[in-house]
């Protein structure tokens, strides 16, 4: 019995590589000097190791020792606690293979047991890795981190409260930034570093027992650590492996790893953690001055999805940095916004567009003063105009392109919102005095103008209604009254960006008078409902803008371009039969204003109006396809082109405009005759009476605020002589009792005194814009007799004069009568006597 007890230890020292009769460090008591009164854990781990660790794991013991941990779990964390011992000691005695072999059975287990004691054979697992991590052999460094990636792809039926990852973030921060001489050996250890960095974000984000991965302590080594190997891709790429090797080599690049990780840490965040995942990417950025070049930064605000907040409040901080440096923050802003408006995890439409505001105004601020901030000692710093001007253009794409990714809505609101911060002279809405001030507020009106254009740019809204709300047309149309030309250009532009939805606004940037406009092959529909009721509400609005913008002096081409486009496009897509008339009664209108030059306009104003009116009733005469209208045009036409080409678009909207020199001799034949047209569109069932009645622009409030001359300053008096009783005949009227009925009733009065006085104005207007002009005659003519009838009664009660000295006498049938005395025979003291 003792021969086979003997015979045994003797075999169980062999396979564990032990002489015989030799005892394992480890080994002590009594139990250490029989193999057979060993544990039964110890015996099976020993088993799974072969004499030569060339061999590799033993399976069919490494399944007899998988079968007891699943069949006695309480087992599991001893089993755990020797494997380590063995695997401590097997590096320390440099016999790698047994320490390949240890980490494989650790797998294996790890793989296979997902009892409630796993959490203590984690604990070994974890300490083997970290010693792993700690060795100085990239192979051992390489082995530990993919056992750490398979133990993060496992999910654990039991949480941990106690187990800490800081050391695996560190050290795999560490390897992601490698400089081993090797390139290969480099290239392995930083793709282990990051994808135990991955592991370890997927081992701790979804369970919140755990570390909080998005403190920033792991945040500012996780995040560098990937954009240290993102960065770096240059390098990789400009070392052009062989074809042969070129699929290998793809696979194994660290950058494109680092990207992967990237993508799956942001996408895992929440929006209350992303703030600490972005805050190193800028960090970095700013470290490294990667914002100049912006093609790393934009690369990285590419991958990260949910940026936008962090990115806009990192623009705020750096509102005092260079031009340069804004600049490059405001384009990559812009590549990341158009990813970011999908519908990813960010700031509020209107907060984004609300801070790119903030910022070109700073930058105004900028560039007028010279200085950043003179209270912080930075008026030092030399600020460039040329760098503002192009942080400037670069906020305004940035505007545009994030507008462009937006639902119809939210563009509605961008819209809102962008005209609400245009300053404009009116009372809500107060401007700085001063030139500094009178600088600033043109340039901002200028800046938020080019903003607005960018948004409407490719706008599509079936109803106008919505497109051009109230509040904004009335706002928009304030600034087209403005001196200044280019304000007026940009508000002309945005019109025409919302009024084109067919695209044919480039089919108009040249004005011409083409004999037939089947060649420019326009796109016209049927004016809807929904249109027309927009036309019934702001035609006039419309009309009137458009006929004092003809009026200014500074007009260049540009502007009557925009003007004929502006009109052509409401003939296209907003006309009806009255719209069409409104229309040509206000083309009359304004070569009325060339014609009797009451605005003093020079000689190219002059011409500029005849041939606008003639290109766009050229156009609209073949629109409209009435032959006799149409022929009426082209006769006028062809008589300017014998006798006065200086009337006609071809001759004025050239380079080298030919201009005539005297205007005020041009007859008749060279001009478009509004009872002819009227006569020619009666017939044609257009309603002729309103065609006979000469345009004039309705008056409105813009005109004082527009501190310029306008038709607005124009002041009708009215004057209205009520016949009041004497005082003598006024009775004494007791006081009314103040009740909360009366409040009430007086209020209400109120309102309903104002709505009759409101129905009565539309109707005086409506009555002097509608009605003959014999009816208006005999009106304003009872009004004359009336108004002689009150001014006779008022001269006869002051000129009568006062009772007689002489007392009263009386008449016949006995009635005191006062004897008045007349005012040539009366007499008057000598101290009235001049």
């Amino acid at each position: 019995m003792k021969g086979r007890r003997r015979r045994g230890w003797l075999q169980a020292t062999r396979r564990r590589g032990l002489p015989g009769g030799a005892r394992p460090a480890e080994m002590y008591g009594v139990c250490g000097c029989c193999g057979a009164l060993r544990p039964r854990y110890k015996r099976l781990v020993d088993n799974i190791f072969p004499e030569d660790p060339e061999d590799g794991l033993v399976k069919t013991n490494m399944e007899k020792l998988t079968f007891y941990a699943l069949s006695a779990p309480e087992k599991l964390d001893r089993i755990g606690a020797y494997l380590s011992e063995r695997l401590i000691r097997d590096v320390g005695r440099h016999r790698y293979g047994y320490v390949c072999i240890a980490m494989e059975a650790l797998d294996q287990l790890l793989m296979a047991c997902h009892c409630q004691s796993i959490n203590l054979f984690v604990e070994s697992f974890l300490k083997m890795v970290a010693k792993l991590l700690e060795s100085e052999k990239p192979n051992l460094q390489i082995l530990g981190t993919n056992s750490f990636v398979k133990f993060a792809n496992i999910e654990e039926d039991t949480p941990s409260y106690h187990r800490s990852y800081d050391f695996f973030v560190s050290r795999f921060s560490e390897m992601c930034h490698s400089s081993h001489d090797d390139m290969e050996i480099k290239t392995k250890i930083r793709m282990s570093g990051i994808k135990g960095l991955q592991g370890v974000v997927r081992k701790t984000v979804n369970d919140e027992l755990q570390a909080n991965i998005w403190d920033p302590q792991h945040m500012d080594k996780i995040v560098p650590s990937l954009l240290f190997n993102l960065q770096h891709v240059e390098e990789a790429e400009s070392r052009s492996p062989s074809p042969l090797q070129a699929p290998e080599k793809e696979k194994e690049n660290p950058a494109e790893l680092a990207e992967r990780c990237l993508r799956e840490l942001l996408g895992r965040a929440a929006f209350g953690n992303i703030k600490n995942a972005i805050k190193p990417v800028l960090i970095h950025l700013d470290n490294h001055s990667l914002w100049e070049p912006k093609v790393f930064a934009i690369r990285c605000f590419k991958i990260i999805m949910y940026s936008i907040q962090q990115l806009l409040s990192h623009l705020d901080a750096n509102s005092r940095s260079a031009a340069t440096v804004r600049a490059g923050i405001v384009e990559v802003l812009s590549e990341a916004a158009v990813i970011a408006a999908t519908g990813s995890v960010g700031p509020t439409v209107l907060e984004m567009f609300n801070t790119l505001l903030r910022q070109l105004r700073l930058s105004i601020d900028y560039a007028l003063t010279g200085s950043y901030d003179v209270a912080m000692s930075l008026g030092t710093k030399i600020i460039k105009e040329h760098e503002e001007r192009m942080f400037q253009e670069a906020v305004i794409k940035t505007i545009g392109s994030f507008a462009s990714t937006l639902p119809t809505y939210q563009r509605s609101e961008v819209i809102l919102f962008i005209m609400s911060k245009v300053p404009l002279p009116s009372l809500h809405h107060p401007m700085e005095t001063g030139k500094t001030g009178e600088n600033r507020n043109r340039l901002t009106q200028i800046m938020l103008l080019k903003s607005l254009l960018q948004v409407s740019t490719g706008f599509q809204c079936n109803n106008m209604m919505s497109a051009l709300p109230s509040n904004f047309l009335d706002r928009l149309l304030s600034t087209a009254l403005m001196e200044d030309a280019e304000i007026r250009l940009f508000v002309l532009e945005i019109l025409i960006s919302f009024i084109d939805r067919h695209g044919n606004r480039h089919k108009f940037s040249t004005i011409s008078t083409l004999s037939d406009i089947s060649v420019l092959k326009l796109k016209v529909d049927k004016c809807s409902r929904q249109d027309t009721v927009f036309m019934k509400k702001h035609s006039q609005q419309l009309y009137r803008h458009i006929y004092l913008s003809c009026k200014e002096e500074t007009n260049i081409q540009k502007h009557y371009e925009a003007l004929y486009g502006l009109l052509a496009l409401i003939s296209i897509e907003l006309a009806n039969e009255e719209v069409v008339v409104d229309l040509i009664r206000l083309v009359l209108a304004v070569q009325d204003v060339a014609q009797v030059n009451e605005e003093n306009l020079p000689v190219y104003n002059r011409c500029a109006l005849y041939a606008l009116g003639a290109a766009y009733l050229n156009l609209i005469s073949q629109l409209t396809t009435v032959p006799a209208f149409c022929q009426h045009i082209h006769e006028v036409i062809e008589t300017r082109k014998k006798e006065a080409p200086y009337m006609l678009p071809e001759d004025v909207f050239v380079e080298r405009p030919r201009l005539s020199q005297n205007l005020d001799g041009v007859v008749i034949e060279f001009l478009f005759r509004q009872s002819k047209i009227s006569e020619v569109l009666g017939g044609s069932g257009y309603n002729s009476d309103r065609l006979c009645l000469p345009y004039i622009p309705q008056l409105t409030d813009e005109d004082r605020l527009s501190k310029r001359k306008s038709i607005g300053e124009t002041i009708s008096l009215q004057v209205e002589v009520e016949s009041r009783n004497s005082p003598e005949k006024e009775e004494r009227v007791p006081a009314e009792e103040i009740t909360y009925e009366t409040l009430k009733k007086a209020i209400v009065d109120s309102v309903a005194v104002e709505e009759q006085e409101r129905e009565r104005r539309r109707q005086v207007v409506e009555k002097f814009q509608k009605a003959p002009f014999e009816e208006i005659a005999a009106h304003c003519g009872a009004r004359a007799s009336l108004l002689q009838s009150k001014l006779n009664q008022i001269f006869e009660i002051t000129i009568r004069p006062p009772p007689s000295p002489s007392g009263t006498i009386t008449a016949a049938y006995g009635q005191p009568q006062n004897h008045s005395i007349p005012v040539y025979e009366m007499k008057f003291p000598d101290l009235c006597v001049y």
